[in-house]
């Protein structure tokens, strides 16, 4: 395995967690502490590519464990005592406000949950900074470490930790990784120099190189773009899927939650209503079905603008501020207008009610009509007026600058291919209206579309 460079992830900390206080301690009276220098990256590494050979050579298991510093999470430690005995707690029964377990451990079941519940279980702890502690349970009852941290987001009946996670789990690979599942690393051999575990949120591209990791790690839960499997001792970190998911997989069908009735499109074609697929299929990282179906849906009810291609299954800025301009256009605001479709969000847009973008009230008959009010044709998206672009949507802006007077660039057309021609009539319309600057760049916004056919 290539050994990774841990300078770039090894910063000053201020933790006040018994391993971080330990090794400042021990630094400020080392030779290289008194001198103003730190211990070398260079020496912890390769103390932690010995110990890796070491573990590698003598014991092949599935899921071996990862030391996880306190100070620097997935950079591994010197062997020196520095890093602190038990760097998670074990398995433990809920606690209540009293500090006491709520209810002894019970016996091994997997409660059922969604995707979606786990992430935003997750998302509660990342909100709220949970702090770092082997000892300390937060109010919910779990222990506030990367085992606990799971567990709760897994909804588990008790306070699991990387030795018995996996009861809870079905090994899968790479390739079937989804929102809600884990990646998780314990070290049999010597399961108190740390082990580790995370929640995967999706992959943040197409390469499958990075991901989005929900972990709890000093010095409180985060959301992470890291390189997967994780910074250090990638391939022993392994992939599980909770048991007691009742979604399935991205492919699987969701169970209907809304009436099966098919709402009519502006072109008058009949679609079935998909139900709310759920909260972990929107968000960075996110490639599936249902963000390009969000896009199109988005894009007839006026968010055009927002895409300058697409849509598409990636999820994309283009895509959280076109969901964020619908949710405004039905008046929300704060943590309802946050970009990222909801229930209430998603049952608008299938049925076609609500407010479109711009202001429109729809009735409970469908969507938007593919004429605005006063005879003004909808704008169709910037990604109809750009460079390669071929369609009737510029033909018909072509035809509508050649009757207002400016098509004085057209030696030919206009016709359905987007040309310098286009671009240039549509800036000296754009200038007639005494904008300038971006305002004026030739490429045909809303509000140019407005005036122009107006």
């Amino acid at each position: 395995m290539e050994t990774p460079v841990f300078e770039e992830f090894d910063p000053a900390s201020d933790c006040d967690c018994p391993g971080c206080v330990h090794r400042r301690r021990a630094q400020a009276h080392s030779p290289a502490g008194r001198a103003g220098g730190p211990v070398t990256a260079q020496r912890i590494l390769v103390v932690a590519a010995a110990a890796s050979a070491s573990l590698a050579a003598g014991h092949a298991v599935p899921a071996l464990a990862a030391p996880h510093t306190p100070a620097a999470p997935g950079v591994p430690a010197a062997d020196t005592g520095d890093e602190p005995a038990t760097p998670q707690g074990g398995k433990a029964p809920l606690h209540g406000p009293s500090g006491r377990p709520a209810k002894p451990a019970g016996v091994l079941r997997a409660p059922a949950t969604t995707r979606a519940e786990i992430i935003n279980r997750a998302k509660t702890w990342i909100a709220a900074q949970v702090p770092y502690s082997m000892n300390e349970y937060w109010s919910d009852g779990y222990r506030q470490d990367c085992s606990g941290f799971v567990s709760m987001a897994w909804g588990l009946p008790g306070n699991e930790w990387t030795g018995s996670l996996d009861q809870y789990g079905t090994r899968i690979s790479k390739e079937e990784l989804q929102p809600g599942d884990i990646l998780l690393f314990h070290n049999p051999e010597n399961p108190e120099k740390g082990s580790h575990v995370v929640i995967f949120g999706g992959w943040t591209d197409y390469t499958h190189t990075y991901y989005i990791a929900l972990e709890e790690t000093p010095s409180h839960a985060r959301r992470q773009s890291t390189p997967y499997a994780y910074w250090s001792h990638s391939a022993n970190y392994v992939p599980y899927r909770y048991k007691g998911l009742t979604d399935g997989t991205a492919e699987a069908t969701p169970k209907p939650t809304v009436p099966a009735v098919p709402p009519v499109t502006p072109a008058g074609a009949v679609t079935p209503r998909t139900p709310y697929p759920g909260a972990a299929y929107f968000g960075p990282g996110a490639d599936n079905k249902y963000v390009t179906q969000l896009g199109t849906m988005l894009i007839a009810r006026g968010a055009g603008s927002y895409y300058t291609s697409g849509p598409g299954p990636v999820w994309s800025d283009a895509d959280r501020l076109a969901t964020q301009a619908f949710q405004r256009a039905q008046g929300w605001t704060g943590a309802d207008a946050d970009g990222l479709p909801g229930p209430m969000t998603w049952e608008l847009l299938v049925t076609g009610k609500g407010k479109n973008i711009g202001g429109t009230v729809v009735g409970a008959a469908g969507p938007p009509a593919a004429t605005a009010p006063h005879g003004v044709p909808a704008y169709p998206g910037r990604g109809m007026f750009r460079p390669g672009a071929n369609n009737k949507y510029v033909t018909e802006l072509g035809k509508q600058l050649v009757k207002k007077g400016f098509g004085r660039y057209y030696t030919t057309g206009p016709g359905p291919r987007w040309g310098e021609p286009d671009r240039r009539n549509v800036e000296a319309f754009q200038r007639a209206q005494g904008w300038r600057g971006s305002a004026a760049d030739g490429y045909p916004g809303p509000e140019t579309w407005r005036r122009l056919f107006s």
